[in-house]
């Protein structure tokens, strides 16, 4: 294959359009990906970023019996949670969350 210079233009454009090797290959026809990885690296072209390594995520806690499930935040945003305090005997919540969730009827009437 003949890197014709019409073909180094095309190559030159469509690099610079962040097309990649084996677009580039399709589109110029008759050249394989690794034949455009050689040529772009003998015009200098500049070399592509390196994909963005993400952080693997944390395991979640595994919440047991003995944590309070209050939940803290909205379960759509960024740093939301459970209280995970220690929960009164037989109830899915710390103390003082127990009192938020759970009222007496005078305590509700008055507020």
């Amino acid at each position: 294959m003949d890197w014709t210079p019409e073909r180094v233009t095309m190559l030159q454009q469509l690099w610079g359009n962040g097309f990649s090797a084996s677009e580039i290959a399709g589109k110029l026809g008759g050249t394989t990906r690794n034949a455009v990885i050689g040529k772009a690296h003998r015009l200098h072209l500049p070399a592509r970023p390196s994909p963005v390594k993400l952080k693997p995520n944390k395991p979640m806690v595994v919440m047991s019996d003995r944590m309070c499930r209050w939940p803290q935040g909205h379960p759509n945003e960024p740093g939301f949670k459970f209280c995970g305090e220690a929960v009164e005997a037989g109830r899915p919540y710390c103390t003082t969350h127990c009192n938020q969730a759970y009222r007496k009827k005078d305590e509700s009437a008055a507020a």
